[in-house]
């Protein structure tokens, strides 16, 4: 939709320079250090760093990525960590995709949770998009559903009776109750964190668990996948189907549905390995 943005020819340098992150709420703490455009932007010998696009997923925002951004700002990548909707498969990706249009060179597209859901259908066919990250995350095939993948494994306590339910103009949105946000969606993070996560969640349009997926681009853009041993949003046995359908990459940690926040250094640890893998 914003093609035509790449022909005033921004500067990498600008890009570098954007960082769509917030610093409140989930993963609480200062803001990511600025890094230098000509560090960001120097490369190595095969061309200009990749810019990480860390998508996040319900019940969450763009903070819970601090940590994640702060690491890989150290390394140099540019970082956006962009608003997810949460109104429906179909619009979220045609947003993310608007998102992607405006970045000038190679992306690394990372999701968490409902984000990798996004990502899957939204990357298909960006040839900038070169390599998938999937963080404790959805990564579906064509057809399927939220719905379905969170059925097709036992384990998940994310049902109807952990949901609170608001009704908004043309539609209703689900939030995790607060009573069980931490030991549903974020167990191993500081009780403390985690009551501010809960209290700052972004609620998911609930048609959304019923809406198919596109064509995935896993099926043409390589992906890395980091299961979280633990979860008890997606089951790492959904994890694991997932990731070995897409032929991804695969590493296992012991973490909540949280990984990010709880688990940043081995989150970004796979992120470079993607990086790595397709530089």
């Amino acid at each position: 939709m914003f093609r035509f943005l790449r022909s005033w020819r921004l500067s990498r340098l600008a890009l570098a320079a954007v960082v769509l992150l917030g610093v409140s709420g989930a993963a609480a703490g200062s803001a990511p250090a600025a890094v230098s455009g000509a560090a960001a932007l120097a490369g190595g010998p095969h061309g200009p760093k990749p810019t990480v696009v860390l998508v996040h997923g319900a019940f969450a925002d763009a903070s819970g990525w601090t940590d994640v951004a702060r690491n890989l700002h150290r390394k140099g990548y540019p970082v956006i960590a962009p608003a997810n909707p949460l109104r429906g498969v179909d619009s979220d990706a045609a947003y993310l995709r608007s998102v992607l249009d405006t970045i000038d060179g190679p992306i690394v597209l990372v999701g968490h949770s409902y984000g990798g859901f996004v990502m899957t259908t939204a990357a298909t066919g960006d040839p900038d998009v070169k390599a998938l990250v999937y963080i404790a995350a959805f990564a579906p095939d064509a057809g399927d559903t939220v719905g379905g993948l969170s059925g097709q494994f036992p384990g998940s306590r994310l049902d109807p009776t952990a949901l609170d339910i608001r009704p908004y103009p043309g539609g209703a949105d689900g939030y995790i109750k607060l009573s069980v946000f931490r030991s549903v969606f974020a167990a191993d993070v500081p009780a403390g964190t985690a009551a501010i996560m809960a209290a700052t969640q972004r609620p998911a349009e609930l048609a959304t668990l019923g809406q198919p997926a596109g064509a995935p681009a896993w099926a043409t853009i390589p992906s890395w996948t980091l299961v979280a041993a633990d979860d008890q949003v997606i089951p790492a046995a959904a994890q694991r189907f997932m990731a070995q359908r897409a032929g991804a990459r695969v590493t296992e940690v012991t973490a909540s549905h949280a990984v990010l926040v709880s688990r940043p250094g081995p989150t970004t640890t796979v992120i470079l390995a993607a990086i790595k893998g397709v530089s």
